[in-house]
């Protein structure tokens, strides 16, 4: 925290000291309460939450091709005091300008950046880290400080990232519900001597081709996946109450994703090979990994003005069995219809399911505009079926059915 909040300063100070010609001010408020209607797998959980998030913006345009921003995110919960927190999702000064036939772009601070084409899990999308506090399929990212520089033309895309620091996963604690059998610690060990202030190193190029848009990525530096070790010091017992411990390797991934847009298909894949982890066993073990998928929509739904979206994806982790997240052999297919109305109603369903293990899970969303600045979503995930060979699943008893109201700024 203290890094970020010396950054954040910095910024701020920079954007107080320039004769501003633009401030803009967006965000929003969100309320939001879950229900978990089974009974908690652990005594200390609780059956319901409330909270509270809330995610102003703030830019400042301070000369012709400057400019700050900053996105601090503050979130209230009423049942894990671990996903009570505030943190910087973004607090960053972008530069631009035009290099010959060229264009760059800087940006130095805290930044979220995303990489991918697929709906369930992106593969290739390595430059941020995880906040599973937020929400169990959103997956919403921490802020990650980084230098990144962007050269476009004609002939594509170049990004470099220098990535001094590492931000640790977050975890729900004791009371939180979507938690491990065994709580997970609030610290974490590194491969590296150096631990979270590695310096690591990204690079990525992208273009598009006619109909065909694809993305090549290299990560070399501290993975954003931990492994757990149950008792990291030899004179330290490893009792059935001790926490895991995560433990953040150095790791080498290369990456590709495109995507083929046609008439009226969208064809979509993303695959990587990662060197340098942990498999689900505690050993090292280079893999790959990839997902394909496919998406149509089709206008004018039962003679109405709705639009309906389906999408199917297969993702698959050559560690099978020994793969450390839930997708190593998945289907998860999903629709979302649109009605194009006032309100800008929205329905979501999907399915996931695993073809090793017997493991389901559905997700159901309704979201509409209330008024000019409100807006409603009601979602319900549903675990369907765990498989207790499946030991990278921990959502058996975690249903729930959520409202969140959004107020903007």
């Amino acid at each position: 925290m203290g890094v970020r909040c010396a950054l954040a300063a910095l910024l701020l100070a920079a954007a107080g000291g320039a004769e501003a010609r633009a401030f803009d001010l967006s965000g929003d408020v969100r309320f939001q309460a879950r229900w978990y209607p089974q009974s908690p797998a652990f005594p200390e959980q609780r059956s319901r939450a409330g909270g509270l998030v809330v995610e102003p913006g703030l830019y400042w345009e301070a000369a012709e091709a400057t400019s700050f921003t900053v996105t601090p995110q503050f979130r209230y919960d009423s049942a894990d005091p671990r996903r009570t927190q505030a943190d910087l999702r973004e607090a960053y000064m972008l530069m631009y300008g035009d290099w010959d036939e060229d264009s760059w772009e800087l940006r130095l601070g805290i930044d979220q950046v995303f990489w991918g084409v697929a709906e369930l899990n992106n593969l290739v999308d390595i430059i941020n880290q995880l906040d599973q506090l937020g929400h169990p399929r959103d997956r919403p990212k921490l802020g990650q400080p980084m230098a990144h520089l962007t050269i476009s033309g004609d002939w594509g895309i170049a990004e470099t990232f220098l990535l001094p620091y590492h931000r640790a996963r977050t975890f729900p604690g004791r009371t939180g519900r979507h938690r491990s059998g065994r709580t997970i610690s609030k610290d974490a060990l590194y491969e590296s001597d150096a631990e979270e202030f590695h310096p690591d190193l990204a690079f990525r190029y992208s273009n598009a081709v006619g109909p065909l848009d694809i993305g090549l990525g290299a990560f070399i530096g501290t993975s954003r996946e931990p492994a757990f070790l149950v008792s990291p010091r030899t004179d330290a017992p490893a009792t059935i109450d001790a926490p895991l411990v995560p433990y953040y390797e150095q790791i080498r991934q290369f990456g590709i994703d495109a995507q083929l847009t046609t008439d009226p298909w969208l064809y979509k894949a993303e695959a990587i090979h990662r060197a340098g982890s942990r498999n689900l066993l505690g050993r090292e073990q280079d893999y790959i990994a990839f997902n394909v998928g496919l998406e149509r929509t089709f206008g004018a739904v039962f003679g109405s003005v709705a639009d309906l979206t389906l999408l199917g994806e297969w993702h698959y982790d050559a560690r099978g069995s020994r793969a450390t997240g839930p997708w190593a052999n998945d289907l998860f297919v999903m629709g979302v219809l649109a009605l194009n109305d006032a309100r800008s109603t929205e329905i979501v369903a999907g399915m996931q399911g695993d073809l090793r293990y017997a493991s389901r899970t559905m997700n159901l969303e309704f979201a509409r505009r209330l008024a000019e600045r409100w807006t409603m979503r009601l979602e319900a995930i549903v675990y369907l079926c765990t498989d207790r060979q499946d030991l990278a699943y921990d959502g058996r008893r975690d249903s729930f059915l959520g409202v969140e109201f959004a107020l903007g700024l």
